[in-house]
């Protein structure tokens, strides 16, 4: 294994550290000024014109839909292993990847189009989120059964003819909340009497289809997350042409797995880049801050968080390096337990790291004057996002005791 950066990464390395030192940092109070800014005004779900004009710039600066390998819709798109240190980087801010279209749901959903969409679902959807123009959603999650097991799924996709009808309540579906959100992908039941792995299937949605409805959205540990958002959607006897349904009855399941799999591992890059930006803070504080007559950076407690601060970012990335190596080399399905192992390790690193930070920054951790608050609760959502660390160790499990 050969973790070295590509002359192609490394160029794309360079020009996305100094795009952000340029715009992303800088600007990371205004974004939410003008978040809090349309919240005041009474409507907090608008997009935000700054990140807008951010995104001229990523696209002019050619860093864009680097998320994507092997699509022709997409040249610029990366292997995993090329797209991971740049993934990091963007994860450094919560907002930064929808700068440069490289945000979920989008590149997951963007990932089940160009894999499993026919040329007329390419033609509407794909190439406008490519081109960054419209935003989706995916809504597999239900507030009714444990989630963590997708063979639960109640939602109902019947055929009525020409059609689907399809009923149900889906929530945490993230991104529903943006105003340009055109389609959601929704994962319901076409035969509930087949093999339990063949019941789901998946269909495109446009999102202003008669009988949807937004009953509201979901705060994660008190923030909104606006204009992005987690909303609760009902589904009421809402149809759509028979040929919005992906490949075909019964192929939900497995296009979920396909999905999933990229998208946890950029989950994981993020949350590396989280942990990062979280360390740097710790030392910038520690080295500041002074407590009964040394700084904090001069007593052990804090020496010792920080070297294990250090250790433990520097093992995650290194098994994310693997795994998207893995991925890259033999595929996503021989690479499930590494993408399983680092689903589990990453964001629990970055729990740990984010809040010796905060403990580091004392009240000033808590409060939004600097992101660790934020950053926490994005990283304790992902220890249930994309599945649970039980379902994630429970899988891991069964592949070793295979293996023996």
């Amino acid at each position: 294994m050969d973790f070295a950066y590509s002359p192609r990464c490394e160029a794309l390395r360079q020009r996305l550290l100094a795009f952000t030192a340029e715009h992303i940092l800088p600007n990371e109070a205004a974004v939410m000024a003008e978040i809090a800014a349309n919240r005041a005004a009474g409507n907090a779900w608008q997009h935000l014109h700054l990140i807008e004009a951010l995104k001229e710039k990523a696209r002019a600066a050619g860093l864009w839909n680097l998320f994507l390998p092997e699509c022709e819709l997409a040249p610029e798109g990366l292997s995993n292993q090329d797209y991971a240190p740049l993934a990091e980087i963007m994860g450094r801010t919560w907002w930064a990847p929808e700068v440069f279209n490289c945000n979920a749901p989008d590149t997951g959903n963007m990932e089940v189009l160009a894999r499993y969409g026919s040329a007329a679902h390419k033609e509407r959807w794909l190439k406008p989120l490519l081109a960054g123009e419209i935003r989706s959603a995916f809504l597999m999650t239900e507030p009714q059964v444990a989630s963590s097991d997708a063979t639960n799924i109640e939602c109902s996709i019947r055929r009525d003819g020409d059609a689907y009808i399809i009923n149900g309540r889906k929530w945490w579906s993230s991104g529903a909340g943006d105003p340009r959100c055109a389609v959601y992908i929704v994962m319901g039941k076409t035969d509930p009497e087949a093999p339990r792995h063949e019941q789901q299937s998946m269909i495109l949605v446009p999102a202003d289809t008669p009988g949807i409805t937004v009953l509201r959205h979901l705060p994660v540990f008190g923030y909104d997350d606006a204009p992005h958002g987690h909303m609760e959607i009902e589904l009421k006897d809402v149809r759509v042409p028979a040929e919005n349904l992906l490949v075909g009855e019964g192929q939900g399941f497995a296009i979920a797995q396909g999905r999933l799999g990229p998208g946890r591992i950029h989950h994981c890059m993020r949350s590396i880049g989280a942990a990062e930006r979280a360390l740097e803070l710790m030392v910038a504080r520690a080295a500041s801050r002074q407590a009964f007559g040394k700084t904090l950076s001069q007593q052990t407690v804090w020496q010792e968080r920080i070297a294990e601060s250090r250790c433990a970012i520097d093992q995650a990335r290194l098994l994310t390096l693997k795994t998207a190596w893995l991925m890259d080399k033999a595929g996503n399905k021989a690479a499930q337990g590494e993408i399983a192992m680092i689903k589990i390790v990453a964001p629990n690193m970055a729990l740990k790291v984010i809040d010796w930070a905060i403990q580091c920054h004392g009240g000033m951790g808590v409060s939004d004057d600097v992101p660790l608050a934020m950053m926490w609760a994005h990283q304790r959502t992902l220890r249930l996002a994309d599945g649970p660390d039980e379902v994630h160790r429970n899988a891991l499990a069964k592949l070793e005791l295979a293996r023996r």
